[in-house]
């Protein structure tokens, strides 16, 4: 077992949470009595996506625009029967978020959405995920121009822009607003009467379509349907504005056509493993994930593990096409989340541990194989190495079922300064030296698009998806942070 010093002294605190984290949830329903009620349902479903706030409007034909935000999870705010009866009405969105443009760190209620504005045609409030990459040089020109901010968040440029607008129609604002905006988004929004929602043109971040009794429902996973009973029907397509009104969906194409570049990464960690993305179950391709990773990286080894929660399907794919076999070496604490209390320095130094713990019967003696989602700054994976070292383990590899993240995403993860990312500064090798591991092997780009189920592989003249967190190709320019510095990968 190697014991070496880490190769580089990486900042624990500048991402402590050492993964990756989707910007946030979307859901929105229209046609169904006290609709607020099944929003807090969705967005509690939606939960993995944005864990620092939520919000709600609603609309009612009696009381008008309605509004609740509030920080914390969904089911501390929004199972009230007092707070929810004052959200009356059909008609209602929310949003559940997790911080990536605005004051990150130090998020305000005036960040939370969704963000409510009045207009000449009456109000409108939306949701959004994502992340306008061009957003600082349109907040500065609106500024100029005699706008005034309520909010650090980039989404609220777009009611903005739609209030500049002279098109007579709220859908036709938002239209002429988001043909301003770069970057990703997928949108819910509201009128009086409307349910809207609405991908950009590459379509980089999800968004479905469901039947609820005579009313629809948009969301940005499959599982937030579930929660409520609700028929799947299709998802919104990449460049595609949905108007719901009256029980009538209008597709509207109001975007130059792009080939699609759905964020990839979506596949290995951001979704819930029971939706389904693309007519694929997203626990199946994580399952496959597994197999591609056996393939190309074989171990001898007596026991396959996860780090719980998100390794568990690709784990289970190593262990069928591998051969070892599979088990639950790591346990995790359910009960502790991110509002955990922790009053001492000695409790908040036990980190990891108040989330994990080692099946040690299991592990002694054993030559270990752990599949875990992803490294970032590879902090937890040095800790849960000492852990399972500690439990008796003979040895430990570990096999990750994404490729090294080498690049920040821009399009609504919560990502670290590129220098902060292990694979960015080391190869391979020195990352397996920098996690004292006897082996480190990540999934290929290559075998992770055939585990998407691109048989051939990645394309290197078309990608089928986003993939710049791991190939640094970028499909739109991040203007913000070009402005601000950022170095593009070079021409090769």
């Amino acid at each position: 077992m190697r014991r070496l010093p880490p190769a580089h002294p990486f900042d624990a605190d500048a991402f402590p949470d050492d993964k990756l984290r989707e910007e946030c949830g979307v859901f929105g329903v229209t046609g169904v009595a006290d609709a607020a009620n099944f929003v807090a349902l969705g967005l509690h479903a939606l939960q993995h996506r944005g864990q620092e706030a939520g919000g709600i409007v609603a609309h009612d034909a009696a009381t008008g625009f309605n509004s609740a935000r509030r920080f914390g999870y969904v089911r501390d705010n929004f199972t009230s029967a007092a707070l929810m009866e004052t959200l009356p009405g059909p008609l209602a969105i929310g949003h559940v978020r997790y911080s990536t443009a605005g004051s990150k760190g130090k998020t305000q209620i005036r960040d939370v959405q969704p963000f409510f504005g009045e207009f000449s045609l009456g109000g409108a409030a939306i949701a959004h995920n994502g992340n306008i990459t061009n957003a600082e040089e349109l907040r500065r020109e609106l500024i100029d121009r005699g706008s005034i901010f309520q909010s650090s968040s980039d989404s609220e440029c777009i009611i903005h822009l739609m209030a500049r607008s002279l098109q007579r129609k709220v859908p036709d604002r938002m239209m002429d607003a988001l043909r301003r905006v770069e970057g990703a988004f997928s949108i819910v929004a509201m009128t009086r009467t409307k349910l809207i929602g609405v991908r950009d043109p590459l379509g980089v971040r999800p968004l479905v379509l469901g039947r609820l009794g005579d009313g629809h429902v948009l969301a940005s996973e499959t599982c937030a349907l579930d929660i409520i009973g609700a028929e799947f029907l299709r998802d919104v397509a990449p460049g595609e504005m949905v108007v719901i009104e009256g029980g009538r969906v209008e597709s509207h194409r109001p975007f130059r056509e792009e080939r699609p570049r759905f964020c990839i990464f979506e596949n290995v960690y951001f979704s819930r493993p029971d939706s389904i993305l693309g007519g694929r179950s997203v626990y199946e391709t994580r399952s496959q994930i597994g197999v591609e990773l056996a393939r190309e990286a074989p171990v001898e080894a007596d026991l396959v593990c996860p780090v719980p929660d998100s390794g568990t399907p690709a784990a289970i794919g190593f262990a069928r096409e591998s051969g070892i076999p599979y088990g639950m070496g790591i346990i995790r604490n359910q009960y502790v989340g991110r509002t955990f209390i922790e009053p001492t320095e000695q409790i908040r130094n036990m980190g990891v541990r108040l989330k994990l713990n080692v099946n040690r019967a299991l592990i002694r003696g054993k030559r270990v194989v752990l599949v875990d989602d992803s490294v970032v700054r590879g902090t937890t994976s040095i800790k849960i190495r000492e852990m399972i070292l500690d439990a008796g383990a003979a040895e430990v590899h570990f096999r990750i079922a994404s490729p090294p993240t080498a690049w920040p995403c821009f399009y609504g993860v919560d990502t670290p300064h590129r220098e902060k990312l292990l694979a960015a500064t080391m190869s391979e090798d020195e990352m397996r030296d920098h996690l004292q591991v006897d082996s480190l092997r990540f999934i290929s780009l290559d075998g992770l698009y055939r585990a998407v189920g691109e048989a051939q592989g990645r394309d290197p003249a078309a990608p089928q998806y986003c993939d710049a967190c791991f190939s640094g190709e970028y499909p739109v320019a991040p203007s913000d942070q070009i402005a601000r510095g950022f170095a593009l990968k070079a021409a090769e």
